[in-house]
């Protein structure tokens, strides 16, 4: 059951890496209590802790396939792709192209211009927090392909704001397809084309893509009622939200990145996208920001939880799409950070997974 990849695939890939017997220990232990806990057919967890990193996985990829899931598995990341976006945005701002507070509305492209509300315009930095007052999902529109830049433009161009932008939160997955489709008219060049050269090559991310995976090693994921679910071919205009396929070792690679708190290269752009550019006191609303727990404060995509009793400072996210669960979060001032995802819709057990990871962090790196 267990898959022991500290001292081969981790310790190869990324030569800082050392095995250490008690982040294994407790990282498997977690990993496989989970498992026989929620029953799901399939889990992999990484965790990284200082200059130390392992992977674990559990059950099958696929049911009645017999393989376990590794640090190569392909998985999709959902709504972890926000992340991504974020982290897009944040190198732009550091190198000066744009401004959080730069207003969207020239830079749409499938619109000539977004709504505004009490006079307000969305601005970057409102997409990137889900502070646009945009709604989660476009409505349908008859006789028009769903996601389609028609299906955008008829949303944008009818719908009212839910609220005036930088006043409330509001858990939206079109504001960051908006904030991508404008990072790639900003930057002149496709959005992948501008995540790779901007952020998942600088990070050495080389297994992270749009691409839909090919091969016998990547994660299925099932529904409520335990029905394999096809995640058809990439959306374009869904790649700010969702989408990107990634891997536990690159997620390892992923997590080192963040918790570099003194490296030089990219310390602008890793002090951007941490930042806690929105905090939660005075908006109103706020909605679907904390199944995975209490959001204290906005990052760009990421959640950002204070520190309280034994827990540190946690940035986070999750994500769900095609019956896989992900969830990412790191304590940047310990140098602590944990991967999991698991392959069944199953709303419980990812609450409980985030909850699970969260309580690992803690006891990796109390306070």
């Amino acid at each position: 059951m267990r898959y022991a990849f500290a001292a081969i695939a981790i310790l190869a890939a990324t030569p800082a890496a050392a095995s250490d017997p008690l982040l294994d220990e407790a990282v498997e232990f977690t990993g496989q209590i989970f498992h026989l806990d929620t029953g799901v057919p399939g889990l992999v967890i990484a965790a990284v802790s200082g200059d130390e990193s392992t992977v674990f996985g559990f059950g099958e990829i696929a049911k009645g396939g017999g393989q376990e899931p590794d640090g190569d598995t392909l998985i999709g990341v959902g709504s972890v792709t926000k992340t991504f976006t974020g982290l897009s945005l944040a190198s732009m701002a550091a190198d000066g192209t744009v401004s959080l507070t730069d207003p969207v509305g020239p830079h749409a492209g499938v619109v000539d211009a977004l709504p505004e509300k009490d006079g307000r315009a969305i601005r970057l930095i409102d997409l990137v927090t889900h502070s646009s007052g945009l709604p989660r999902e476009l409505v349908e529109v008859e006789g028009v392909e769903r996601y389609s830049d028609a299906s955008f433009a008829a949303n944008l161009s009818e719908n009212p704001l839910l609220f005036a932008p930088g006043s409330g939160i509001a858990y939206s997955n079109v504001g960051f397809d908006v904030l991508a489709m404008a990072l790639s008219r900003i930057g002149g060049e496709s959005y992948p084309d501008l995540l790779k050269s901007r952020v998942l090559d600088r990070i050495d991310l080389m297994s992270t893509s749009y691409e839909r995976p090919a091969g016998g090693n990547a994660m299925v994921g099932y529904d409520w009622n335990g029905n394999e679910m096809d995640p058809g071919d990439p959306i374009a205009n869904r790649q700010g939200a969702s989408g990107l396929y990634t891997t536990a070792n690159d997620m390892v690679r992923y997590l080192r990145w963040n918790l570099d708190r003194f490296g030089i290269d990219d310390a602008e752009t890793r002090a951007i996208s941490h930042a806690a550019w929105l905090m939660r006191d005075g908006l109103n609303p706020v909605l679907g920001m904390d199944e995975s727990g209490h959001m204290d404060a906005m990052g760009l995509g990421w959640v950002v939880m204070m520190p309280e009793g034994d827990s540190p400072l946690i940035i986070q996210k999750a994500g769900g799409t095609n019956g896989v669960f992900s969830y990412v979060a790191f304590a940047p001032s310990r140098g602590v950070g944990v991967f999991i995802a698991i392959n069944q819709f199953n709303f419980s057990a990812a609450t409980e997974m985030a909850q699970i990871v969260n309580n690992l962090i803690a006891r990796l790196a109390p306070r």
